[in-house]
């Protein structure tokens, strides 16, 4: 069985939580204001994108050897107009420079909350795109994701999780600007 910490009790933690229990992983949650001790091997930040930072500098020697799933999107929220990593760069690249002694994988971060637990977008099936280097990594989310019922893509490198941050930026502006609902989402057709 594996064993999971996911930092965050939101909407997101939540329902990661529920499709990774359903595929037989134990799960724990850590609050990102909390502190305490990362029982996982695979480590979800469920969290605000600015949280990223206090996680690191209170938990960086915890996190070593891990699997760190970073699942946020760097979006300026006082304008829904930009996300707020240099260009060509990514939330979870600075995070793998943060933390050289972790895998870090970039997933969850172009679904919402209603689409993962509803394993549905649409009549299609919710698919989570994964990005990171570390090919045993990556297939033990993979794993872990469809054993919960959803479908998980290797969407290539963790040079790919800036492509991933833009269409989560993309879908999360759609949403808040009321283009689509919170439950809609991209949906990956094979």
């Amino acid at each position: 069985m594996t064993n999971v910490t996911i930092f965050g009790t939101g909407n997101m933690g939540s329902a990661i939580a529920g499709v990774l229990a359903a595929g037989g992983a134990s799960v724990d949650h850590l609050g990102s204001a909390e502190t305490g001790t990362i029982t996982g091997d695979v480590v979800v930040l469920a969290v605000p994108y600015p949280a990223l930072a206090t996680i690191v500098e209170q938990y960086a020697d915890q996190l070593a050897g891990k699997v760190v799933v970073d699942i946020t999107n760097p979006l300026d929220f006082s304008t829904f107009d930009a996300l707020t990593v240099p260009a060509g760069s990514s939330a979870a690249a600075e995070l793998q420079a943060k933390l050289p002694n972790s895998h870090v994988l970039k997933a969850f971060n172009t679904n919402f909350a209603a689409t993962l637990a509803a394993k549905q977008v649409g009549d299609v099936a919710t698919t989570v795109l994964i990005a990171g280097d570390d090919a045993d990594a990556k297939a033990a989310l993979q794993q872990l994701v469809t054993a919960g019922g959803l479908e998980a893509v290797d969407a290539g490198s963790l040079k790919r999780a800036h492509e991933l941050e833009a269409i989560g930026f993309l879908q999360l502006t759609l949403a808040a600007s009321e283009k689509i609902s919170w439950t809609a989402g991209f949906a990956l057709v094979k």
